[in-house]
């Protein structure tokens, strides 16, 4: 990292790529991290390494040239250890590095299989931790110590996370990011990636059951339909409406596809909104509830604080000074 970059409070993000690596793994941290700005300037700098500096073989086969080892992860304020193909034979040199950088109290995530090396160093004993879902019993298996949940995107347990395969890494990088900067960075990286803003971790990694073909359509119009509607109050009857179903099929099919309720994926998305215009706006709490469908005040209240810990005010203490502020309306006498 230069000097300018620390100077600016750029954080640094390690990515360890464990031959042979994921290349989808492997381009997550740095598609994501690479698209967060702060006041004008890069809000990350990413620096992928690997055991042996040079070419690294990938899953696909093809070798990909990594120039840094993993000196690299020296001062690394989060590291993120890529899936790996060898998931059961973890490199010692890894270990010992995810041991160091663990003793450190630096922040350590995994993608895919990479828990596997994050449960081989120790790192994982009496924590909740996750993987893909096909390795989950050989994970438990293996590390019967580790808290393993089942069936979620990503787990964070103090600061360590681990997530599912595949694309459940980009909802732990968006996680991430929505930690360090707020909901309104987070939400505006997912927008460049065009992937989806929230996915909450304890959204199922994958269906049962194919989707029934009834009409040949999603409910994706009618989540798009409920975001710009979420200041009205919005119930079952009126998603149902909208999707030209039964509240009876809506709830089964909403959560099949998205792996909750029709009635908890509203409640996170008016959260979210809400901690965006805490975040963006310089709007009364009253108005924040209203604008973001909680109702009042008190509610704004129990939502933000079960959420993220902190009051509304104390989020937009932490949160707003890093965003620029939208110009509000008027406010309200």
């Amino acid at each position: 990292m230069t000097v300018e970059s620390r100077v600016r409070g750029v954080q640094r993000v390690a990515v360890i790529a464990a031959p042979p690596v994921s290349m989808f793994n492997l381009a997550i941290p740095e598609m994501l991290f690479g698209k967060v700005e702060i006041d004008g300037g890069p809000g990350y700098e990413t620096v992928i390494c690997a055991p042996d500096p040079g070419p690294v073989t990938t899953t696909g086969g093809l070798d990909l040239v990594v120039p840094r080892g993993l000196d690299a992860v020296e001062g690394a304020d989060t590291v993120i250890l890529a899936g790996s193909g060898a998931y059961t034979d973890p490199d010692p040199r890894v270990l010992d590095v995810l041991r160091v950088t663990a003793a450190a109290g630096r922040r350590i995530a995994s993608i895919c299989t990479g828990a596997f090396a994050l449960a081989e160093a120790g790192l994982l004993d009496g924590r909740a931790a996750t993987t893909y879902w096909a390795y989950r019993p050989l994970l438990a298996a293996r590390h019967p110590a580790v808290d393993l949940q089942d069936d979620v995107l990503f787990v964070q347990d103090g600061p360590v996370l681990t997530s599912s395969g595949y694309a459940a890494g980009i909802d732990l990088c968006l996680h991430v990011i929505r930690t360090d900067h707020g909901a309104a960075v987070a939400n505006a990286v997912a927008r460049l990636a065009l992937v989806a803003p929230v996915r909450p971790g304890g959204q199922t990694q994958f269906t049962q059951t194919p989707l029934p073909p009834e009409r040949g359509v999603s409910f994706a119009d009618t989540r798009a339909w409920a975001m710009e509607h979420l200041d009205e109050p919005l119930g079952l009857n009126d998603l149902a409406r909208h999707a030209g179903v039964s509240v009876r099929t809506l709830s089964r099919r909403f959560h099949a596809e998205t792996g909750v309720s029709p009635l908890q994926w509203l409640l996170h998305q008016r959260v979210e909104r809400a901690k965006e215009l805490l975040e963006t706006t310089s709007f009364p709490m009253d108005q924040v509830a209203r604008a973001s469908g909680l109702g009042s005040a008190d509610s704004l209240r129990q939502h933000v604080l079960r959420r993220t810990g902190l009051t509304p005010s104390a989020y937009r203490a932490s949160f707003n000074r890093m965003v620029p502020r939208l110009t509000p309306g008027p406010e309200p006498e």
